[in-house]
């Protein structure tokens, strides 16, 4: 899908991450889905992983932007300064399409760490398989050892840094929120998720789970996933809702 003259590119920033991809739907668009990639703040991880998934949300009416940012050597206060200033352009973005600026946050991974640390009251996120909390990856050595690579300082160390980016010290969470994460997921393990979705609940969040027994990290998001009508499904209960 790179160089596809149905996407318009539009740049939040003079660093060659900071972009937003967007498509339009057939028809008049019911709101603008956000999907945001995730790899473990490692470089060599694009916004294209996401590709895949934009034909089937334009076929439902959404619009979609698929958010790159910077990650890597930048560190995490490049990555936070990106999320704010990518979703504001998104934002303006769904004023634009809809008088009620209806916006879906889809995010995998990292990438659902950011979703859910970027949703605000009347948005939907669905977060995949998302990284929730960064002291107990780091602890854990979750994703070889990912979290000690880009926040490169310890929990101890910084803990203002860690509370910043872990969703779980950021509830009640905003938004409604859908997640999805396999029981065998090997590089963020389940168990961070159901603690996740725990705490949320008991902070009056409006929350829901999937957890198939076989998903793996990577699969969720394959646009032809089992999950993946479930997932629609919500969505457009989601819609209805706002």
């Amino acid at each position: 899908m790179p160089g596809d003259p149905k996407a318009r590119r539009e740049t939040y920033g003079p660093d060659g991450d900071q972009h937003l991809t967007f498509w339009a739907p057939p028809g008049p668009a019911r709101g603008l889905t956000v999907l945001i990639h995730g790899g473990y703040w490692r470089s060599q991880f694009t916004a294209e992983l996401m590709l895949p998934l934009v034909p089937e949300f334009t076929r439902r009416g959404w619009a979609v932007a698929n958010l790159e940012y910077r990650r890597g050597d930048d560190g995490w206060s490049a990555t936070r300064a990106d999320l704010l200033r990518g979703f504001s352009v998104a934002r303006s973005e769904a004023f634009r399409l809809t008088r009620d600026a209806r916006l879906v946050i889809v995010g995998h991974s990292v990438g659902g760490q950011l979703a859910l640390l970027g949703g605000e009251p009347g948005d939907a996120v669905v977060a995949l398989a998302p990284v929730t909390d960064l002291a107990r990856g780091y602890e854990e050595g979750n994703g070889d050892g990912a979290v000690s690579e880009f926040f490169r300082v310890a929990p101890a160390q910084a803990p203002e840094v860690y509370a910043s980016a872990s969703p779980i010290e950021h509830l009640p969470l905003q938004a409604r929120a859908l997640l999805v994460h396999g029981a065998d997921d090997a590089r963020v393990p389940v168990e961070h998720t159901r603690a996740y979705v725990a705490a949320a609940r008991q902070a009056g969040a409006d929350i829901e789970l999937i957890e198939p027994a076989s998903l793996e990290h990577r699969a969720a998001i394959a646009p032809d996933a089992p999950h993946w009508p479930d997932v629609h499904a919500w969505l457009d209960a989601s819609a209805r809702r706002s």
